[in-house]
Order: structure tokens, then C-alpha cells, then sequence
């Protein structure tokens, strides 16, 4: 059964703004793009790389990895160019009471 994890108020995570956290052996980034939000494994694909810490397009709602430059769709995990080519984990997020929650398993 998955477990939720409360992160933080909706108001100290505004559109463009990123909060890692840390859950097991795993740091997941959940990211406000254009008031939607996202949270993506923080770990690029294409080496291991911290991921989530890169330049957000809330146009596009990607991530840009900070070390090779692939961009990553927040809404599935899949990468959109080279290097990376395998997607990375996506997990469910929702607003309860005005606080953000993270669905992890």
C-alpha cells in the first residue's frame, strides 16, 4: 500500500519553485510548474546526476538536468532530448487542506 508523505503548505511552494525531499534511499523533487504539481525522481537518467536542482520551463513543464543538459517532461519522467534516454519515476501529488502530499511506495 502506498504512503503518503505531507511536504510542505501550498503557499511556500508558489509556480517555479522546487522542494527536494528525501524518502528511503530516494530524493524526489516536487516541482510547481504553472500551478500544477509534479514530483519526479531526482536522479538523471544519464548518470546519476541530481536532476530536480535544474532550470524549470513552466511552459513546457520540463526540467533541464544540470550536467548534460537532457530535458525531462514533469508529467511522465521520459526524457525529450540526448543524452538521457531512459525515463526516470514519476509520483502522485496532491493538495489536501491547503498541504502539499506526496504518494510514495
Amino acid at each position: 500500500m502506498p504512503e503518503t508523505i505531507d511536504i510542505c503548505p501550498l503557499s511556500e511552494l508558489p509556480p517555479g519553485a522546487t522542494r527536494i525531499v528525501a524518502w528511503e534511499d530516494l530524493e524526489i523533487g516536487v516541482i510547481n510548474c504553472n500551478g500544477e504539481l509534479f514530483a519526479i525522481e531526482d536522479r538523471c537518467s544519464h548518470d546519476d546526476g541530481p536532476l530536480a536542482e535544474g532550470e524549470v520551463d513552466q511552459d513546457a513543464c520540463t526540467v533541464e538536468c544540470p550536467r548534460h543538459g537532457s530535458l525531462f517532461d514533469l508529467r511522465t519522467g521520459a526524457p525529450k532530448t540526448l543524452p538521457a534516454y531512459v525515463p526516470v519515476e514519476t509520483f502522485a501529488v496532491s493538495v489536501v487542506d491547503d498541504v502539499i502530499k506526496l504518494e510514495v511506495d
